[in-house]
């Protein structure tokens, strides 16, 4: 096995997922907006937008779909931490390994299948919503489905890469680097006029301190 291409192939899919989620994350923002401006139509001006519901529905779905990949990349879905983090790295990669062989595959395979099915039907019927008379078109919504699945499935196969690998090393392959908690604390304390060098110094230690204590947990210790 060829560690350095290994290496490039899980950044590039690390890279990818990333770039989708950050990208669909400025959703957030239109979503927060769209919001407001309704809240306000509504309730001030009583005149409100009948479609959207729809189109709100829409970016959310959107938003939390298209995020899934980026979230796997991170090591960030839910798990059950208090079981997973007392393995080993060899231990966690078998017990990986399996549920997406087991699971994940034939699960996210389904999933884009299905979902291709319902976007291309969608298409065919030129599907509006029917929650009022000129709802928004549903189609480029149900287009999500496949593609969110198609890069969750290309992450996925990054992650059995992963599990392979830390099976071979017996330690987990580096991932790709994304602002965290620990990156807010230090430009605060960056950009504090009321704490001296000294103390800016000692917070930032122990920040890291406490975050390399974590990811050690999480990790399962040494082989």
């Amino acid at each position: 096995m060829n560690t350095q291409r290994v290496e490039r192939a899980l950044q590039v899919a690390d890279h990818v997922s990333t770039w989708a989620g950050k990208a669909c994350a400025w959703l957030i923002l239109i979503l927060m907006f769209t919001v407001c401006i309704e809240v306000f139509k509504r309730y001030i001006l009583n005149a409100p937008t009948a479609w959207i519901f729809d189109a709100t529905n829409m970016m959310y779905g959107t938003l939390f779909m298209m995020c899934g990949a980026y979230t796997l990349s991170q090591d960030a879905h839910v798990r059950g931490d208090f079981l997973y983090s007392s393995m080993r790295p060899r231990t966690q990669a078998t017990l990986d390994l399996i549920l997406y062989v087991m699971f994940f595959i034939p699960g996210i395979l389904a999933l884009i299948y299905a979902g291709t099915d319902y976007a291309a039907y969608s298409w065919r019927i030129d599907e509006h919503s029917n929650v009022t008379s000129n709802g928004p078109a549903v189609y480029p919504f149900k287009t999500v489905i496949p593609v969110a699945g198609i890069l969750v499935m290309l992450q996925g196969l990054a992650e059995i890469v992963r599990c392979v690998v830390c099976l071979k090393t017996g330690d987990w392959p580096a991932r790709l680097k994304d602002a965290e908690e620990i990156d807010v604390v230090e430009q605060q304390l960056a950009n504090s006029q009321y704490v001296d060098e000294e103390s800016r110094r000692r917070a930032v230690e122990s920040v890291h301190q406490i975050d390399e204590s974590a990811h050690q947990r999480l990790k399962g210790g040494q082989t």
